[in-house]
């Protein structure tokens, strides 16, 4: 007779339940991987944007829309579909943006969104690039006549609810011995708005965001950036965990934008490029080498991302930068070599 101990039920019992948990780890896995064949069967990526944020993700007078983020979602379609017309844009809040991509709702979600550790782990999320290296900054009225952050002990501060910007301005405030009330809102404009109205006397954000905020300004001249920035504020696109080949795209497709602006290949010279005897160039054009085989793409899918969308530069200038109404410098976001951060991996 086959006599078992308490202890050997439990170690069975135990086992049974990891059993179960690396099955269900599977099934995630399964459940979330081919989003790249999906986009593909389906003739159309399904891309999550901001509600509207002017020089990110916003809708122009014609419902077109256009900024740094939107190209984040147009260099995948160029890249998987040929076609940056076959995108499906999603707005969401803050609240809303990471239900959405775990479940499924988008292929991809390109909006302001910071790279922390939490997200990147408890979320079953992977941050694929950053388009945007930002700091959380404050804007005042300028009637205040504030000049620093420091003189903001006991003032009501406009903030969007579920954001990094919260936690930062809690540790903030905490670390300089201040106080301060927290007037909380769901979106950008609703902010926006509480600060107009007088609702506080202090909005603080990303300050990419901030600088975009104050042109729906009525009088966008009546508020002022403060120095301080008080954060790190890594932004880019974002995707689910368990799909590599997917993650691979995603962040290649945005490589491509940096090393053609390293290389000075344009959207206007592309075409001419395609003669350069440059190795590097013939590569990053998918004349030569890998091409698109290990990315199961076109060979021609960076030449369609440059073509259509164009380089980092050109999208930076065009939608934030000194091309735009928002005329921010390029500061962390120049290349590396030019003072910067923003370094594209050989591609090779």
């Amino acid at each position: 007779m086959l006599l078992i101990s308490k202890r050997d039920i439990l170690r069975m019992k135990k086992m049974s339940f990891i059993m179960v948990a690396v099955f269900l780890m599977i099934s995630a896995s399964l459940a979330v991987a081919g989003t790249l064949d999906e986009v593909k069967k389906r003739g159309q990526l399904v891309c999550g944007v901001s509600t509207g944020l002017p020089g990110f993700s916003a809708t122009d007078e014609k419902g077109v829309w256009k900024g740094l983020d939107v190209d984040g979602c147009k260099i995948i379609a160029a890249a998987v579909l040929g076609d940056i017309s076959k995108i499906k844009y999603v707005p969401l809040n803050s609240k809303e943006r990471f239900t959405a991509l775990q479940s499924g709702e988008i292929d991809l979600l390109v909006r302001g969104t910071t790279w922390t550790l939490h997200r990147d782990t408890a979320l079953g999320l992977n941050f694929a690039a950053t388009n945007y290296y930002d700091g959380q900054g404050f804007m005042v009225k300028k009637k205040l006549a504030v000049k620093s952050a420091k003189e903001l002990d006991g003032a009501a501060i406009c903030i969007q609810s579920g954001t990094t910007t919260e936690l930062n301005l809690a540790d903030y405030f905490t670390e300089n011995k201040m106080k301060y009330e927290a007037v909380v809102f769901d979106t950008h404009d609703q902010t926006m708005q509480g600060f107009e109205a007088g609702r506080c006397d202090v909005l603080t954000s990303d300050q990419s965001q901030l600088y975009g905020l104050r042109t729906h300004m009525k009088n966008p001249a009546e508020a002022v950036m403060l120095p301080e920035i008080i954060s790190k504020e890594p932004l880019g696109s974002v995707v689910r965990q368990g799909d590599d080949e997917w993650f691979n795209v995603v962040r290649w497709s945005f490589y491509a934008m940096l090393n053609a602006e390293e290389m000075g290949v344009t959207s206007k010279n592309v075409d001419e490029m395609k003669k350069s005897t440059n190795p590097n160039i013939r590569r990053l054009l998918g004349l030569e080498g890998d091409k698109g085989q290990s990315l199961n793409l076109p060979d021609d899918w960076s030449y369609q991302i440059i073509k259509q969308v164009g380089n980092y530069g050109e999208s930076f200038e065009r939608n934030v930068g000194m091309d735009s109404p928002l005329k921010i410098a390029r500061g962390l976001n120049a290349q590396w070599n030019k003072g910067g951060i923003q370094y594209g991996p050989p591609m090779r």
